[in-house]
């Protein structure tokens, strides 16, 4: 008799489609997000009050609102689950932006923000890259990266995010 297990991983569903303005990347979902269902779900999490500050999104925690009625859809870098973005590595995260590459190519969004230097550096092996607009296109589309909003970020503040998103929401708008 031959048996096998089937390991499931913890993550949570892309919320997109192909009439995005903007897409946001996770570097990837925490346990706290898996559990109640939707990303940056963390009170620690600065994203969705930043964002909603910003005027980026008009619903607090509800990505399925952001996608239908601001054109905002979310994803993440790699699918898989963890406690802190460190604990991801290198291949997950270059696996991950092949992914992301596709899914770009497929909806084309109208911009893509990668929430995170640090995963988007490994990703592409680039130690050098800095915030803002990306040399490197997704699926042909602008990239631009911004701080990661978790709360253990402690090098940027929710006031930073603010200004941040909005700059982004100039571009976008």
């Amino acid at each position: 008799m031959i048996t096998t297990t089937t390991r499931v991983l913890a993550t949570l569903p892309d919320t997109v489609n192909a009439d995005m303005r903007l897409l946001f990347v996770g570097l990837n979902p925490s346990f706290h997000s898996v559990r109640a269902g939707y990303g940056f779900a963390s009170p620690s999490n600065r994203f969705w009050s930043s964002v909603v500050e910003a005027g980026i999104i008009t619903k607090w925690r509800d990505p399925e609102h952001a996608l239908k009625q601001d054109r905002v859809g979310m994803t993440d870098l790699v699918k898989r689950a963890s406690t802190r973005a460190s604990e991801i590595t290198k291949v997950e995260y270059q696996e991950g932006l092949a992914r992301l590459d596709r899914l770009c190519r497929w909806l084309s969004p109208e911009i893509v923000c990668v929430l995170g230097i640090t995963g988007w550096r490994a990703a592409l092996e680039a130690r050098h890259l800095v915030m803002g607009e990306q040399p490197t296109k997704l699926g042909g589309r602008p990239v631009h990266v911004l701080p990661n909003p978790s709360g253990l970020n402690a090098h940027t503040s929710h006031a930073d995010l603010v200004k941040r998103f909005r700059t982004l929401l100039e571009i976008v708008a």
